[in-house]
């Protein structure tokens, strides 16, 4: 039995912070499309510069949080629950880049790429889904990467790669727990995308040497994980349950 969203609903979406980044294009979307939302990063002067934003034109919440800790995590939701429509969406995009070579690959980096990128998503899924199973319906959509597949080397390299590798087998058990509750789980992995997570802004040069490698002739951009979102969290992607979806032009045909 499918039970249909509630009229509100909230949307939770991590990463938010970036002035270029994926977060706030998602943001803006899901605003559009009648979410309410609670965004969530790291910084607190970006999440108050979306939030912000969005106040005109939906029920919106910003708040800091670090996605590493179980206890900011926790607070987060509380936050929502008090402030917000029923949770059924959540959006992991809050990542970190890693290029730093192998062989120089200190543990720390190494451990601050797992802390972000994988664990971070661990504890927003396990909170939302709390919250899903008590309504009878939830999406979950992570982030990974096309480095998870061929190893990196563009700039984020092996921690990056290894990591985001972790959050495909998250997202596949989790689609298989959480689907006898009414919650799909599915995972994005975008190749080249123009935001800051880089190095920083691309340059034009930067941008043709990678559209080279890529059969569409160019690198991302934001609005295409957008959609991709956009799809996922709706409500007829009900039978939509821990599919991998390639966003990168191409750039990986296996």
């Amino acid at each position: 039995m499918t039970v249909p969203f509630p009229a509100a609903r909230t949307a939770v979406v991590t990463g938010v912070g970036a002035p270029r980044g994926i977060g706030r294009v998602v943001a803006r979307r899901l605003a559009r499309e009648g979410w309410s939302l609670a965004l969530v990063d790291v910084r607190p002067d970006g999440v108050s510069e979306i939030a912000d934003e969005l106040s005109g034109t939906t029920d919106v919440l910003g708040v800091p949080a670090d996605i590493t800790s179980p206890v900011e995590v926790r607070a987060v939701f509380d936050r929502v629950d008090d402030a917000l429509p029923p949770v059924v969406g959540l959006v992991n995009l809050a990542g970190t880049a890693c290029p730093t070579p192998l062989l120089e690959l200190t543990v720390q980096e190494w451990n601050t790429s797992f802390a972000v990128n994988a664990t971070g998503s661990l504890l927003m899924i396990q909170e939302a889904a709390r919250r899903m199973a008590a309504v009878g319906v939830g999406r979950i959509v992570n982030t990974s990467s096309i480095t998870a597949l061929d190893g990196g080397g563009t700039f984020s390299k092996t921690a990056y790669a290894a990591s985001k590798a972790a959050v495909l087998g998250l997202t596949k058990g989790a689609a298989r727990e959480l689907g006898p509750l009414g919650i799909t789980a599915n995972v994005l992995l975008p190749g080249p995308v123009d935001t800051d997570i880089m190095g920083g802004q691309l340059t034009e040069e930067r941008k043709a040497g990678m559209a080279a490698g890529i059969p569409v002739g160019r690198v991302g951009q934001p609005d295409d994980i957008a959609a991709a979102v956009s799809f996922l969290l709706g409500e007829e992607a009900g039978y939509v349950n821990g599919a991998s979806f390639q966003i990168d032009g191409g750039k990986l045909i296996h």
